[in-house]
């Protein structure tokens, strides 16, 4: 790509329209094996352990994914009509350098989401094979040079092994689930409708919704290199049900996992849950989970070094090379592993709390970003325009900044989490609810400020210094 080599040479880059290939069906594949996985297993038993029950609990998962798979499948049609990676399209709402408050939230997802993989697999390896410590260093370290190596070759290859992956994990998750109706017994209380709990089933709902949304930073990564004509319809459904059965499915099979087998850990759950389907069953459901995990890891490895390279950028602008790609995996894979390396037997634990974290530092975000591509711009950027550090679109956009932090501080009556619980929060139970005041709110704030921008003016300026654009002096203009 880019070389015609194997392994990808493009990053934070253009993608010119006579690189683009792929289809997008390609994307229902990617998205659902990234969800595939004991991370997104361990989100589904929230709501067990908070006190909630199995009929309540599954239906807060899926109400969950269906929320924030809405956000995360709109931002992947960004992908096919700019031809850019998520974070770096973020400078138009918050300036060439004012970005750099969204990629730092973005650093802390990938470095905290791959820390957390790599001691998760460090558990599943021991729960295969005792001999293997829980907290194995080799483990993490070799779990984490799998992973990184997939993100170096690349885009291509990346797409291939979500592929055959999805396959995979179907026909497992499948057979897991038709055993499970007929041979997992619960007792009469985990399918209770009146054991509704406010509390976990809120807590659950946004934890899923949360965990679905923290897919918007990179989900476009994945669609740039598609052909510019992919309709937004086709991009946003393809990946909306591979997101959304990939992360809702794995999530159910964790909330079945905790209510049929309370008190053990996430994977030594669900291999008790899946033995009571067949014997044997368990370990090969947990070592396929095992394989997603690295997949997914490999995403995260290939983001974070698409936006460690903005900021690079930002700092000093840059030519993407392959060596410079490689290095900004090397520091990735440096980072989340020294974070693995020195955590606590509490990591895993803990999950939950950087789960909302998460969701607050997202949701302004989302809101500020979809809101500028399809309501504001309407798709109308300039490509070079965004690389400018002295361009169009300034060095800080007061209007990006001023609406994530009105959004974020909005949202901070209604925290709940382990680090911090808000009086609005502490008032309804303990319940979550940041996310709906923080979305309307930071995409109102946005849409006021924007009033003041001579959109024709902006759209002329933009199609002008793109003028060229394409090495064959084609059409240059990047409009949805």
């Amino acid at each position: 790509m880019g070389s015609g080599t194997l392994i990808e040479t493009r990053s934070i880059d253009y993608v010119p329209l006579a690189e683009r290939h792929g289809k997008v069906w390609h994307l229902w594949p990617v998205w659902f094996s990234g969800d595939a996985h004991l991370a997104t297993l361990a989100v589904g038993v929230l709501g067990i352990t908070l006190g909630g029950n199995l009929l309540w609990t599954a239906v807060a998962v899926i109400l969950g994914c269906l929320l924030g798979t809405f956000f995360m499948a709109f931002h992947s049609t960004q992908g096919p009509q700019l031809g850019l990676p998520q974070m770096i399209q973020s400078r138009p709402q918050f300036g060439y350098r004012g970005a750099l408050l969204v990629w730092a939230v973005a650093m802390v997802a990938y470095i905290g989401f791959n820390a957390f993989n790599q001691v998760l697999a460090a558990q599943a390896l021991h729960q295969l094979s005792p001999w293997i410590s829980a907290t194995s260093a080799t483990a993490i370290v070799l779990f984490a040079l799998i992973a990184v190596g997939l993100a170096a070759v690349g885009y291509d290859q990346i797409h291939r092994a979500q592929r055959g992956f999805a396959y995979l994990m179907i026909a497992i998750l499948t057979v897991f689930s038709v055993g499970g109706l007929f041979f997992i017994r619960f007792p009469a209380a985990q399918w209770d409708p009146a054991g509704y709990r406010a509390v976990p089933f809120l807590a659950q709902l946004f934890a899923a919704a949360s965990y679905q949304l923290s897919w918007s930073i990179y989900v476009s990564d994945y669609s740039r290199y598609l052909p510019r004509d992919v309709g937004v319809g086709e991009s946003f459904w393809w990946t909306y049900l591979g997101a959304f059965f990939g992360g809702a499915w794995m999530m159910l099979v964790g909330t079945v996992a905790a209510a049929a087998a309370p008190g053990l850990d996430v994977a030594a759950a669900k291999q008790f849950a899946a033995d009571q389907v067949f014997p044997g069953l368990g370990k090969v459901l947990l070592l396929s989970a095992l394989l997603g995990l690295i997949t997914v890891s490999a995403l995260n490895f290939y983001g974070a070094s698409l936006t460690l390279l903005s900021c690079a950028d930002t700092v000093k602008s840059l030519r993407c090379t392959l060596g410079k790609r490689l290095t900004s995996l090397a520091v990735a894979f440096a980072a989340s592993t020294a974070i693995a390396l020195s955590s606590s037997s509490n990591f895993v634990n803990r999950f939950g709390d950087l789960l909302a974290l998460l969701l607050y530092l997202f949701t302004p975000w989302t809101a500020i970003n979809l809101v500028d591509f399809y309501f504001v711009r309407k798709g109308h950027y300039s490509i070079r325009e965004i690389f400018n550090p002295n361009g169009m679109y300034g060095r800080w956009n007061w209007r990006g900044l001023l609406a994530y932090g009105v959004g974020f501080v909005v949202m901070i009556p209604f925290f709940s989490c382990g680090l911090y619980t808000g009086p609005i929060a502490r008032a309804l139970g303990g319940a979550d609810i940041a996310m709906l005041v923080g979305l309307p709110v930071a995409a109102a704030v946005y849409l006021l400020a924007c009033r003041s921008i001579d959109l024709q003016q902006d759209q002329q300026r933009a199609a002008a210094a793109d003028v060229g654009l394409e090495p064959d002096g084609g059409a240059s203009a990047v409009t949805a």
